[in-house]
């Protein structure tokens, strides 16, 4: 099993055990026999889980000082949040904090509730990655604990939040791209990407848009793939097999983000397209790999390593300080052109 798609649940099912049993052990909660402890924490590594508590996390997280990670799913090599955790934790742990993870459910998103062994009286804080569903958010601002969110629902600016928020700069940073490919003679350029997943999907979005606009160029929706998140983007067949229903190929696609990106290559090669010669194709979020790929890819890069300490520093004095008005902070980011645009 790829570790990064392993859950909690799938360690319960290969332990034959519950998943609140696992998240008991991962949170240092609850009553588990050391046999019990012993057997989650040695199938959790032979799985290759990414979140496996040490042994002085979970001494730690007994005494209450606990900032809780909230997400749907883990960070991968992908995600921007693979960079971010690691200084986050390291900024907030220096604090005299214990940093825990919880994933989140689909069934306790939808109804509103906290993931088992969430202590609200002994959770000074909460960080959240990768949940955008408005109500959700609403439901944990609530729970009147400082709480910062690492980007947001698509529409959070609308919403008055009782929570900050940190996000890399996205509009500007496409407006550039497409400034880019316009300028390399693309006229029919397409987005690629579920362009309401979340807040900085939707900025990616605007800044096509305007990029467009701005060269008196009409939007087309025949060039784009808009198809919801949860489709399988990850599968370079299907979306060979969505490219291949396209009436016409554009000139370029300004793909949301990296993963995206190096999955839409991979497509456009099985149909026998070259990138950049038939189809240019940039990024977003200038992950390693994006530099690696055949061929390099165009992206936009912001310092997730630098956003996380950010990010720490404004949960730690929401702590400190509970009536400090709330922020929302956005990081500049920077285009990095390469082969994959024909730079």
């Amino acid at each position: 099993m790829a570790s990064d798609k392993v859950t909690m649940q799938d360690i319960a099912d290969a332990c034959g055990l519950s998943r609140n049993t696992v998240s008991k052990v991962f949170n240092g909660r609850g009553n588990v026999p050391k046999a019990t402890r012993d057997l989650i924490l040695k199938k959790a590594e032979e799985l290759g889980y990414k979140a496996v508590p040490s042994e002085k996390a979970l001494q730690q997280a007994a005494h209450g000082k606990v900032i809780a990670l909230l997400t749907r799913k883990l960070p991968t090599e992908y995600h921007f949040g693979t960079f971010f955790v690691t200084t986050f934790t390291d900024q907030v742990c220096r604090a005299g904090y214990t940093l825990k993870l919880f994933e989140i459910s689909e069934d306790e998103q939808r109804l509103h509730l906290l993931p088992p062994q969430f202590i609200p009286k002994q959770t000074a804080g909460i960080v959240g990655i990768e949940l955008f569903d408005p109500a959700y958010l609403e439901f944990l601002c609530g729970l009147g604990i400082p709480t910062i969110m690492m980007d947001g629902p698509t529409h959070a600016s609308k919403q008055l939040m009782k929570c900050d928020f940190i996000s890399m700069e996205s509009l500007a940073g496409v407006l550039e791209i497409m400034h880019h490919l316009i300028g390399k003679g693309a006229k029919k350029i397409g987005f690629f990407g579920d362009n309401e997943h979340c807040g900085s999907f939707y900025d990616r979005w605007l800044g096509y848009c305007i990029g467009l606009q701005d060269a008196g160029l009409k939007h087309q929706e025949k060039y784009c793939i808009l198809d919801p998140d949860s489709y399988p983007y990850g599968d370079a067949d299907w979306i060979a097999s969505r490219l291949s229903e396209m009436e016409e190929m554009p000139d370029a696609f300004v793909c949301a983000n990296d993963f995206l990106a190096v999955h839409l290559m991979n497509a456009l090669k099985k149909n026998g397209l070259s990138v950049p010669g038939d189809v240019m194709v940039t990024g977003f979020d200038g992950t390693p790999q994006s530099a690696i790929v055949e061929p390099p890819l165009t992206t936009v890069q912001f310092p997730s390593v630098d956003i996380g300490r950010m990010a720490a520093d404004i949960l730690l004095s929401r702590i400190g300080n509970p009536t400090l008005p709330f922020s929302r902070t956005q990081v500049r980011s920077t285009p990095v052109f390469r082969a994959s645009s024909n730079s």
